[in-house]
């Protein structure tokens, strides 16, 4: 299964990632490097880089002395007053962070120990592709600090130095965040351009290019532009998860797993119907693998295949946008969800592995946009004005994400 905290914004002034935290250290599982998932949130938290600058830019300037800082960061989380006065008075270059970055590379993660030493007590796990800062080197261990971990991992399961920022291109993810009540997505960089398509507030949208004062962003339609001045940029890293993270995770995902049973169990109840196989429904769903419940809510989601999609909309029939379309087929199995396909990366529990091991009814997020999966590597959602509520490949555009809600 994919791990997964809450996100917990650290500290970055001037474009810089200040890690705080318990004292850990690290073990490895496992030394493949390869990962199958092609989910953006793995384990740990989030972490989250300003828009100072881009990734590229920073691998560019690699084999620089010096690197200026431009921005300031725009949220701080701080233990004490004194770590945010040494924070204020040093304020190191971006090459600099950026060349201490330690990426684990695994098979699942990497156990982070109080001692460089097996012997050490396990505080907490560096996934695949999880990232930490490097403090220092002794006998064969590297001491990191990620998330709310410090401590020591086994330097043969992460890379560093030009490796690592190389590595940073891949596994990081630059997002641009909605900050606006309807933002219009453009053919082109400019305010004449044609609109082609309408993103609400508070969605995430993967970037892929960047100007000054313009992003090419990801969406359900078409790859387009926007305005710098209605989206808030970062780039996302998993990070480190400790050991009490990790346990307080797991019991919130099974509580929440429970309830929603309860919630479909008690709506099928009282309404059979939505239990019903249709026509349309046995054409694609597979018959084997994952939960009743789920099986249920494609059989029932597929029954609207055909039907309007309607930005902002709810209704099954009369019309729903991405996210309205899976909140209301959930809705009909007791469960709510939110109206928001960023919101719903961060429901129920993750699941790692990618479409391998996606079962029905899991959530597939994408940027900008959400699905129900059916099975057979297929999903069920509203995708746009222009085709309606329909099937479609589930691998037809990069997966951030797979969550699972029974």
């Amino acid at each position: 299964m994919f791990f997964r905290s809450a996100k917990f914004y650290t500290c970055l002034m001037a474009s810089v990632i200040v890690f705080t935290g318990m004292n850990i250290d690290v073990q490895a599982s496992a030394n493949s490097s390869s990962g199958k998932s092609s989910s953006l949130v793995s384990g740990g938290a989030a972490l989250m880089l300003d828009s100072g600058a881009t990734l590229e830019s920073v691998a560019a300037s690699a084999n620089k002395s010096t690197l200026p800082i431009e921005r300031q960061v725009k949220c701080v989380q701080l233990f004490d007053d004194q770590v945010a006065l040494a924070i204020l008075k040093t304020q190191p270059t971006e090459e600099n962070l950026y060349s201490k970055l330690v990426i684990a590379q695994v098979n699942n993660y990497v156990n982070v120990r109080s001692l460089p030493s097996e012997s050490g007590e396990i505080v907490g796990k560096l996934y695949n592709n999880s990232v930490g800062t490097f403090l220092a080197e002794e006998d064969g261990w590297y001491q990191i600090t990620s998330g709310n971990v410090t401590g020591y991992v086994k330097a043969e399961f992460c890379i560093t130095g030009e490796d690592a920022v190389e590595k940073a291109l891949e596994v990081g993810t630059r997002i641009a965040t909605v900050n606006t009540t309807t933002l219009k997505v453009r053919k082109e960089p400019g305010l004449d351009a044609e609109v082609i398509g309408l993103v609400p507030l508070a969605d995430e949208l993967v970037v892929l290019e960047e100007t000054e004062e313009w992003v090419k962003v990801d969406i359900e339609e078409a790859p387009g532009w926007v305005s710098t001045e209605y989206v808030d940029l970062h780039t996302e890293f998993v990070q480190a998860e400790s050991k009490e993270e990790e346990e307080a995770r797991l019991a919130k995902e099974a509580a929440e797993r429970e309830k929603a049973r309860k919630a479909a169990a008690a709506a099928q109840s009282k309404n059979s119907a939505s239990s019903q196989k249709t026509e349309t429904a046995t054409t694609y769903v597979s018959s084997e693998g994952g939960s009743e419940m789920g099986r249920a809510v494609v059989d029932y989601a597929l029954q609207f295949v055909g039907n309007p999609y309607v930005y902002g909309g709810t209704s099954l029939t009369e019309g729903a946008d991405c996210s309205g379309f899976v909140m209301s087929v959930y809705a009909n199995f007791g469960v709510s969800l939110p109206h928001s396909s960023a919101a719903d990366r961060k429901q129920g529990s993750a699941v790692e592995g990618g479409l391998e091991n996606a079962q029905p009814g899991d959530l597939i997020c994408y940027s900008g946009h959400v699905a129900l999966y059916v099975g057979d590597g297929q999903i069920v959602h509203a995708s746009s004005a222009k085709t309606g509520i329909i099937v479609s490949r589930a691998d037809y555009k990069k997966i951030l994400a797979i969550r699972r809600i029974f």
